[in-house]
C-alpha cells in the first residue's frame, strides 16, 4: 500500500525504507487492526489508558517496593519529550538513541521519544562501545539517553560522530531527571502518520552483524492486538514480569507495550538470575512471566516449580522450547507454557497457541491475523509433513535499514524467518533447527534442538549447545559444548555417560560424538544463544576433540 503523509521533518528513515518491490506483504485481516492514518503510538500507550483507567492505577513496579502509576509515567514521559524538544532541538523524524536497563526511566524516555514524533533506537544494555559506535554510524541519532552507569561507555561510543549524551539517574543539575523536574507535565502529542517509523530495532544478532529493524507506529500496536489481544487476554490485574531487556522486541512488548496498552501494570527487573526472577515476581504478585526454555528449566532444577504454579501465564520465546521441557514445566506446576515464534522482523511472536489449544511438541498455528507456510528451496509452498523454511505474513513485516540483506529476509511476499519447521495435519507448526543449524552426518539429517533436549534431561546437566563439527569421514558430527552443574566434574567418564543417555533417549545416530565440557555458552545480550560462536571457535580448531569419544 502507498505511503500516506509524514509527520517526520527529519525525513531519514522514510528515506531509507527498502525499496517498495522488496517490501513482504502486509495483510490487516481483523477489525482491531484498521488503524486511523494520523497514529502516534504513545497515545495509545500512556496517554489514552491513563483516561480509560485512570491516574492512580499502577503502571510500573521495581523489585525494591517503587511504584509508578500511569499518571506518573505519563507526566515524566511528557516531560522527557519538552527536554528533548525545548533543550535539544529534536524534530519529528530525528532519532534518539536509547541504553539502559529494565528501569522506570528507560520506559519514560522511550515513550518521551514517540510523543515528541522522534525515532527511538533502543540498544541492548550488554552491548560494549564499538557495537554501540556501529549502530550509532547506522541509524545517525540526534542525542541518546542512557542510564547513568552506562555513561562512561555510551561516551566513548559516541566520541567519534560528537553525538550529544544525556543522562539519567545521576546527582548533578544537567540529569535527564533534573532537567524533566523543571518542565511541566503536559505535552501536545506530534501527530505522526500512523506509517512513520517509530521504532530502529537491531537484530540480536544471533548470526554475526546485526541488522537494523524498521517498525511503524503502527506496528507496536499490531503485536498487541494480534498476539497480546488473542492469546494472552490481558486483564488490568494482570501484572506482566520477566527476563528480556527492553531493547529486545520480545522484552519490549511483554513489558511494556502489551501491559500498558491494556491497562495492567508491569515489574522491571535489571537483571536476575532465573529463580532470583521468579522470587521477585511472586512477590510483586506477577500473573504473567515472559522468559526463555532455559530460565525454566533452572527453576524446575532448583526444585522451584512452586514459583510457577502461581502464575496464570508463562510464555516461552527467545529460543526452542523442547516437549521434554514443557512437560516438566506442567507436570512440576501445572502450568501449561505457552511457546512462540517471533523475530526482531515482525517485532513479537507470530505463531503460538494456549490452553487447550497448546499441542505438546508442536509450536502452535499462526496468531489471529497471521497466516503462515512452509517454503521448499525454490520459494514454493510445501505440503504438510514436509520441512522446509518457514514463511509468514501479517500486519508486521521486515524492513531493514539500509541492508541488502532485506532480498534474503523476503521471499514472493512471505517474512522468511530463518527457522526449518514442518506443518503437520492440523495445521500446526513443528520446529525442527534455525536453517543454518541442521546438521547433516552421514547422510543424515539431525535437528540441534533435538539433541539439545535430549542432552538437557541428564540430571547433571544445567544447559548446552550443539553444532556441527566438520568431519572428513562423515562430512560432519554432532557436536555437544556442555555447562555441568556445580560440583560435577567433566571426565571422560562422564562425557561417556551423557553419550550413552543420549543414544538411549533418541535414535543413537544423532548422539554427539563430540562432547566438549565448558564453563558458559556464548549469549547475546538478549540471552539467546550464540551457536555462531561454537561454529567459529571449531573452525579455529576443527581438530581438538578435547577428550571427546571416538566411538
Amino acid at each position: 500500500m502507498p505511503l500516506t503523509e509524514s509527520a517526520h521533518v527529519d525525513t531519514y528513515t522514510r528515506d531509507h525504507l527498502p525499496p517498495a518491490d522488496q517490501w513482504p506483504t502486509l495483510e490487516f485481516t481483523l477489525p482491531e487492526l484498521q488503524y486511523p492514518q494520523k497514529l502516534n503510538a504513545a497515545a495509545a500507550l500512556i496517554d489514552e489508558p491513563t483516561a480509560r483507567y485512570g491516574a492512580e492505577r499502577p503502571a510500573l513496579r521495581t523489585p525494591d517496593g517503587e511504584v509508578w502509576t500511569y499518571g506518573q509515567l505519563l507526566e515524566r514521559s511528557n516531560q522527557v519529550a519538552r527536554v528533548l524538544t525545548e533543550d535539544h532541538g529534536i524534530v519529528p523524524g530525528n532519532r534518539v538513541l536509547l541504553r539502559g536497563p529494565n528501569n522506570p526511566w528507560i520506559v519514560a524516555a522511550w515513550l518521551g521519544v514517540l510523543k515528541a514524533g522522534a525515532v527511538a533506537v533502543t540498544t541492548m544494555p550488554l552491548l560494549r562501545s564499538p557495537e554501540v559506535a556501529s549502530l550509532i554510524r547506522l541509524t545517525r541519532p540526534t542525542v541518546a539517553i542512557t542510564d547513568h552507569r552506562f555513561a562512561e561507555e555510551m561516551n566513548t561510543a559516541a566520541n567519534e560522530s560528537g553525538l550529544p549524551v544525556i543522562t539519567y539517574g545521576a546527582a548533578s543539575d544537567d540529569d535527564l531527571m533534573a532537567a524533566c523536574a523543571a518542565k511541566p507535565g503536559t505535552f501536545e502529542n506530534v501527530e505522526t502518520a500512523a506509517d512513520d517509523v517509530a521504532l530502529l530495532g537491531p537484530t540480536s544478532g544471533t548470526t554475526g552483524t546485526p541488522k537494523v529493524t524498521m517498525h511503524f507506529h503502527r506496528d507496536i500496536l499490531a503485536n498487541a492486538d494480534t498476539f497480546a489481544r488473542h492469546l494472552l487476554e490481558p486483564t488490568p490485574d494482570d501484572v506482566f514480569a520477566g527476563s528480556p531487556p527492553l531493547a529486545f522486541t520480545f522484552g519490549l512488548g511483554g513489558l511494556v507495550v502489551f501491559p500498558l496498552y491494556f491497562g495492567a501494570s508491569a515489574l522491571l527487573t535489571e537483571r536476575a538470575a532465573p529463580v532470583e526472577l521468579a522470587e521477585r515476581a511472586a512477590e510483586a504478585g506477577a500473573t504473567v512471566l515472559f522468559t526463555a526454555p532455559t530460565a525454566y528449566r533452572a527453576i524446575l532444577k532448583a526444585g522451584r516449580a512452586d514459583l510457577l504454579a502461581r502464575l496464570r501465564l508463562g510464555v516461552s520465546a527467545g529460543e526452542h522450547l523442547s516437549q521434554q521441557t514443557w512437560e516438566a514445566v506442567e507436570e512440576a506446576s501445572g502450568l501449561r507454557l505457552i511457546d512462540g515464534i517471533g523475530a526482531t522482523e515482525m517485532l513479537h511472536v507470530f505463531i503460538s497457541a494456549a490452553g487447550d489449544d497448546i499441542h505438546p511438541g508442536a509450536v502452535g498455528v499462526p496468531v489471529p491475523g497471521y497466516r503462515a507456510t512452509i517454503l521448499d528451496a525454490d520459494g514454493n509452498e510445501a505440503p504438510d509433513g514436509e520441512a522446509g523454511r518457514l514463511g509468514v505474513i501479517g500486519p508486521t513485516g521486515c524492513r531493514y535499514l539500509d541492508d541488502p540483506r532485506q532480498a534474503n529476509y523476503v521471499c514472493n511476499g512471505w517474512n522468511v524467518t530463518g527457522d526449518t519447521f514442518l506443518r503437520d495435519a492440523d495445521g500446526y507448526f513443528i520446529y525442527q533447527a534455525r536453517s543454518d543449524n541442521m546438521i547433516v552426518s552421514s547422510g543424515y539429517n539431525i535437528g540441534a534442538p533435538e539433541v539439545e533436549a535430549a542432552i538437557d534431561q541428564h540430571e547433571d546437566v544445567l544447559e548446552n549447545a550443539v553444532v556441527a563439527r566438520p568431519d572428513e569421514e562423515r562430512g560432519s558430527v554432532v557436536c555437544a559444548f556442555i555447562v555441568l552443574r556445580e560440583g560435577v566434574t567433566g571426565d571422560a567418564a562422564k562425557r561417556k555417560e551423557i553419550q550413552d543417555f543420549v543414544k538411549a533417549t533418541i535414535a543413537p545416530y544423532k548422539y554427539p560424538r563430540d562432547v566438549r565440557f565448558v564453563d558458559e555458552l556464548p549469549r547475546n545480550p538478549s540471552g539467546k544463544l550464540q551457536h555462531f560462536r561454537l561454529r567459529e571457535k571449531l573452525q579455529a580448531d576443527p581438530t581438538e576433540l578435547a577428550g571427546a569419544s571416538r566411538a
